[in-house]
């Protein structure tokens, strides 16, 4: 029974790195769109959005049947239950790179916003904050997940920055609101990945421990001590 058990939970990780893979995949091709101007690269995140939806549903199933069959309990059932938390989060993060996508067609058509420069910074210190993410869920890492947690402060600050700059933009003529508005979308939706990045990497303080680490203070420091010893 228990190694039928654990077949089963090491199938949902699979399906739960899967589905990180597609998602990750959307959301780099989604930001190349953006910033390179690319409207092919675009659509292809647009077309692609339903499978990861398809995807999270088969991971809820999974899950389902893995709780009514084995009723699995401590770690293995911290595991199964922040799997089906990781794929809702995962479901909304692939929203956010159609989001980007969908915005990439329209500035593509416009001439550029030297504000990118800015969103640029930001897509890539979210994009380290998810790939940072996917490694500490992997593997486990509560270290690596407490720098996903951390470096959220820098995408909001980033997020902010751009606002206030485009905000400046529109001041000077109300006849140029379309592109900031625009751009003003793609920095919360990038901001937001770094949300949902961080909401994953605290599961993975959940699976190992059991706590929840929600709006706590132990990412301040790096040199805070945490509970990350493995059960």
């Amino acid at each position: 029974m228990e190694s039928q058990l654990h077949q089963e939970i090491n199938r949902l990780e699979q399906e739960v790195m899967k589905m990180f893979t597609m998602t990750e995949e959307a959301l780099e091709t989604s930001i190349t769109a953006l910033l390179d101007r690319q409207d092919e690269p675009a659509q292809q995140v647009i077309d692609g959005d339903d499978a990861i939806n398809q995807l999270e549903v088969k991971i809820e199933e999974l899950i389902l049947h893995i709780v009514a069959r084995w009723q699995p309990v401590a770690r293995d059932l911290r595991f199964i239950l922040g799997c089906s938390k990781v794929a809702n989060e995962l479901e909304r993060l692939g929203d956010q790179a159609t989001n980007i996508a969908e915005r990439a067609l329209m500035l593509n058509q416009r001439p550029k916003l030297k504000m990118m420069v800015t969103v640029r910074s930001l897509s890539e210190v979210v994009l380290d904050m998810y790939q940072k993410s996917i490694t500490a869920f992997s593997s486990l890492d509560c270290d690596t997940a407490a720098e996903v947690c951390r470096l959220d402060n820098k995408a909001d600050v980033l997020n902010v920055k751009i606002i206030r700059e485009l905000i400046d933009y529109m001041g000077t003529d109300n006849r140029i609101i379309e592109r900031p508005v625009h751009t003003i979308i793609v920095s919360n939706s990038l901001e937001r990945v770094g949300d949902l990045s961080t909401n994953i990497a605290e599961e993975v303080f959940f699976i190992i421990q059991g706590i929840n680490v929600k709006h706590s203070t132990w990412f301040d420091s790096p040199d805070q001590n945490r509970p990350c010893s493995k059960e």
